[in-house]
């Protein structure tokens, strides 16, 4: 069982202005395990003033030193890992091995930013008079709202606080109602690691409520989301109405190529890994899996032999692979989706039904011959099914591969230096790897084109979002 989650603003937890609470569900069993304050529209007035006041305050505290409260807080994460991995996954499902790894992701993403807290550069532009200096100067953007997902819900939420207080930002942050507790133990993290009262403020609730008042109040000076593209949308546009900078790390499509001259064993034990962690609920996970023909059949057989050696089970049990979907909605939707592909004409290669278990599994799947008008093979199913098919050229994968409007993520697996260059040049996404899988890095920036968002969460350019370029220019 998990305890209450309160809302935290100006430094105190505390329940909501009328004491409104949500449930919380174990998606292992479906039953409730803790509460969610509500948070009301005076509950968000206050967490905005809180963060606008310490704004003045926080911009002038120096970049050494803020770093130094990210610091500790790395160093209190690492120390507290079994407890909030655990806590992790009673409220999302995942397995603790991977909910271990996105906390160690989440440790590392507040050392990188501590160290980039010190390395945010104006410069002097040389001036065409002698009497003239002339700079420009980085500043923080001011306070930020933010809102985070629930398939990564402390380290999704890392990537927006570490650079923004890094930066010399305050932030109201809105974490995930379906995975509440766990993100709540970052505000504890931080506060003990000295991060002043009013710095970090933390609201759930309802969250079109909660968007449609941050988003265009007048403190707020950034936006930042992870989460579909369709709500992106909205809150971009009602961000654009206000003028507001945002960073909008959206869904994706993921295609993975796989060459004849690859390691096809490789190839699918990497792809199985990838694909099926976190229940497939991973927005750069690998979704249309497209195969050379020559080595189709063997890498089919390959990946299926994976595939069906990952049995879905409680995240708590260390045994476990690949743990529940988050909720029964999700069960749902993705029930859905893959059945209308199989009414269309898809062949099931493996998978595709529930579990018999309490709780929100689905076993994970693999179609083939998935009609390209199928709603799966153009949208995100955002859950544990892969769908394959052959190619014959280069040329021609690359058309499929940028097919669709999304732009988050792609993956391809060659041995020729000559195939790696073609799809340097010519896949339309904002992060390719191309053997492996690992794209998560703090040192790398992370983030996608056309559809799937704008901006970046990880290396230095996550920093920019959060500072404006002042220019001053003096005679003497």
């Amino acid at each position: 069982m998990l305890t209450d989650t309160k809302l935290f603003i100006n430094g105190v937890w505390r329940p909501s202005s009328d004491g409104a609470r949500a449930p919380v569900h174990n998606p292992a069993t479906g039953e409730v395990i803790g509460h969610h304050a509500v948070a009301t529209k005076a509950d968000l007035e206050e967490a905005v003033q809180a963060a606008e006041k310490a704004f003045a305050t926080w911009r002038e505290v120096s970049g050494m030193e803020r770093g130094a409260i990210l610091r500790r807080a790395a160093t209190a994460l690492r120390d507290r890992m079994p407890e909030v991995a655990r806590v992790l996954t009673l409220e999302m499902g995942k397995p603790l091995a991977e909910a271990e790894n996105e906390l160690r992701t989440a440790a590392d993403l507040l050392d990188w930013f501590a160290e980039e807290a010190r390395r945010i550069y104006g410069r002097v532009i040389p001036a065409r008079s002698p009497d003239v200096m002339q700079l420009a100067l980085k500043q923080p953007i001011g306070p930020v709202a933010a809102f985070t997902p629930w398939n990564f819900p402390f380290s999704q939420l890392v990537r927006k606080v570490a650079p923004a207080l890094a930066a010399g930002c305050t932030m109201v942050a809105k974490p995930p109602e379906d995975t509440p507790a766990s993100p709540a133990i970052l505000a504890e993290i931080l506060a003990e690691a000295g991060l002043p009262a009013g710095v970090l403020n933390f609201v759930y609730g309802n969250p079109p409520d909660i968007a449609n008042y941050l988003i265009p109040h007048p403190a707020i000076r950034k936006v930042s989301f992870t989460g579909s593209v369709p709500v992106g949308k909205l809150l971009a546009s009602l961000a654009g109405q206000h003028m507001k900078r945002i960073t909008m790390e959206l869904g994706g499509h993921s295609p993975v190529l796989v060459f004849e001259d690859a390691d096809i064993e490789a190839a699918a034990r990497d792809i199985a890994a990838f694909k099926f962690r976190n229940a497939g609920q991973v927005c750069i996970s690998p979704t249309r899996i497209l195969v050379q023909r020559g080595v189709y059949d063997r890498f089919v057989a390959a990946l299926k032999a994976e595939v069906e050696s990952i049995t879905p089970g409680a995240g708590i049990d260390p045994e476990t692979r690949m743990g529940p979907l988050v909720s029964k909605r999700r069960v749902e939707a993705v029930t859905e989706i893959i059945a209308e592909a199989v009414n269309e004409g898809a062949k099931l290669v493996t998978g595709g039904e529930r579990v018999d278990h309490p709780g929100f599994f689905y076993r994970p799947t693999l179609l083939e011959n998935v009609p390209q008008s199928a709603r799966i093979m153009n949208e995100e199913p955002f859950g544990p099914v892969a769908l394959l098919a052959p190619f014959d050229t280069v040329d021609e994968a690359v058309t499929e591969a940028n097919r669709l409007a999304y732009g988050l993520a792609a993956y391809a697996f060659t041995s020729s230096i000559r195939t790696s260059q073609i799809l340097h040049n010519n896949i339309e996404t904002g992060m390719l790897a191309i053997n492996h899988t690992a794209l998560g890095l703090p040192e790398l920036p992370l983030g996608g084109i056309k559809d799937s968002g704008f901006g970046s969460e990880g290396g230095p350019e996550a920093i920019e979002s959060y500072v404006y370029t002042k220019l001053v220019t003096q005679k003497s």
